[in-house]
């Protein structure tokens, strides 16, 4: 099997910046197609970025020129790069692959935009 684990969440007042980091292990490669998703409470989740395996990005409009998905295949890696943080990216930030015809996700770091 294998495992995303996330981390970097925390507190960042409004406008701040945080990077999430997402560490693949087992049989899972960040080369694989990656992707970030996000939940806030009360509300569903919902797709925040995607790298595909072959490097091109998608992002959802609310994120668009602010978050930058990226990935280093040495370290097995897949970041979240969030500038100009809003109040209303405040949610629980996961990290999800595909493994055969299984999603896996991780278990989630959360962020806080607050003042």
């Amino acid at each position: 099997q294998g495992q995303l684990a996330e981390s970097g969440g925390g507190l960042v007042q409004p406008g701040g910046s945080l990077r999430l980091s997402c560490k693949a292990s087992g049989r899972i490669s960040s080369i694989f197609t990656m992707s970030w998703y996000r939940q806030a409470p009360g509300k569903q989740r919902e797709l925040v970025a995607s790298l595909t395996s072959g490097g091109t990005s998608n992002y959802a409009d609310f994120v668009k020129g602010r978050f930058a998905i990226s990935r280093d295949i040495r370290k097995n890696m897949v970041y979240l790069q969030m500038n100009s943080l809003k109040p209303e990216d405040t949610a629980v930030y996961y990290c999800k692959t595909n493994l055969g015809v299984n999603d896996v996700w991780g278990q989630g770091t959360l962020v806080t935009v607050s003042s």
